[in-house]
């Protein structure tokens, strides 16, 4: 369980080691998808995460990025996504359900240490965790509102932050094929 911690803690860090793959991933990966949805006549939707300046951000919100951040192979990638998106659907016809974002992380905030000790509590209480400062426009606050995603698909998150760490868990042991140590 430590490589999740490492994952949650260092996610700047891994985004900026792999830049140019992330950035990649989502947008020539949305572009092969999109190119199938074409060819099979299927509807087509993206799900993302934010990084808010607004709290809590509404979909409505165009977003406020920085280009050349740590974050922005993520954040631009999947602006660009958003446009590719639009294009096919204005081209070719595309079906989608939604245009723009549509927030589906859970509204309740926490903070990273929270998380971690969490993670160290329910899964692996000999996991050392270490506080690293922020790398520059990390936001600090994300709080999403969720009403679009409520009104459109009749979804909101009912499983809070400490009973679904266990599931995440069990789901990264299947996923990965790894035993789970009792």
């Amino acid at each position: 369980m430590v490589n999740f911690l490492w994952l949650v803690v260092f996610v700047d860090f891994l985004l900026a080691i792999w830049y140019l793959q992330t950035i990649k991933k989502n947008v020539i990966g949305s572009i092969n998808m999109l190119g199938l949805a074409k060819r099979v006549r299927a509807k087509y939707e993206s799900a993302s995460t934010v990084n808010p300046l607004l709290h809590p951000q509404e979909e409505s919100y165009w977003g406020n990025v920085n280009l050349i951040g740590v974050r922005s192979c993520y954040d631009e990638g999947k602006r660009a996504v958003e446009t590719l998106m639009f294009g096919y659907h204005r081209q070719h016809g595309i079906k989608r359900d939604n245009t723009g974002p549509i927030n589906i992380e859970n509204p309740g905030e926490f903070i990273m240490l929270e998380l971690a000790e969490n993670v160290k509590k329910l899964i692996n209480p000999d996991v050392q965790i270490i506080i690293v400062e922020n790398t520059p426009y990390d936001p600090r606050q994300r709080k999403p509102e969720i009403t679009k995603v409520k009104t459109l698909l009749g979804w909101e998150p009912t499983v809070k932050l400490y009973d679904g760490i266990p599931l995440l868990e069990d789901d990264f042991h299947v996923r990965l094929g790894i035993p789970k140590k009792n």
